[in-house]
């Protein structure tokens, strides 16, 4: 599937904001680092309602993986409370960017979809040392940050 320009994009304005879902295969760790870090710049910039971040899984976990938990926790950010859902097909066909996080997440967007579809290639954090999850969630929030700066402008 090719890829759109920033330019293609809406500009993500209250009526017509820009959707984002980020999407792995459990949900259960790199996709809720990207979404929980996309909310956090999505305060931080005061871009209220003009970004729409979803995540899910093709197949999802029954929890948030602990080691993720802890590693957001660190940095002032709890999914704790969240769960891990489905994510498929049609509510994909309205989103301007999926971000998929390097698993395998096949199939999910139908050939007609209109967006940018991203994959970001990040280790597994599951069962990882908790310096290399700290590693990966440094890596994603930094991702995240950059993303917004395509779509957004630079911060500041």
């Amino acid at each position: 599937m090719a890829d759109t320009t920033t330019a293609d994009l809406p500009t993500g304005t209250a009526d017509d904001p820009i959707t984002v879902a980020f999407v792995c295969v459990q949900n259960a760790g790199r996709s809720q680092m990207a979404a929980a870090f996309a909310e956090r710049e999505r305060d931080r910039r005061a871009l209220g309602d003009r970004i729409d971040v979803r995540t899910g899984g093709t197949d999802p976990a029954d929890h948030v993986h602990e080691e993720v938990v802890t590693v957001l926790e660190e940095v002032g950010i709890s999914v704790a409370d969240r769960t891990p859902r489905e994510i498929g097909r049609e509510e994909l066909l309205d989103v301007d960017v999926v971000l998929t996080m390097g698993c395998s997440a096949e199939g999910i967007c139908p050939a007609t979809w209109r967006g940018d579809a991203r994959d970001w290639a990040l280790d597994d954090p599951d069962g990882r040392p908790l310096e290399a999850v700290r590693a990966i969630r440094d890596d994603v929030e930094a991702r995240v940050a950059a993303l917004f700066d395509e779509l957004f402008g630079d911060a500041e």
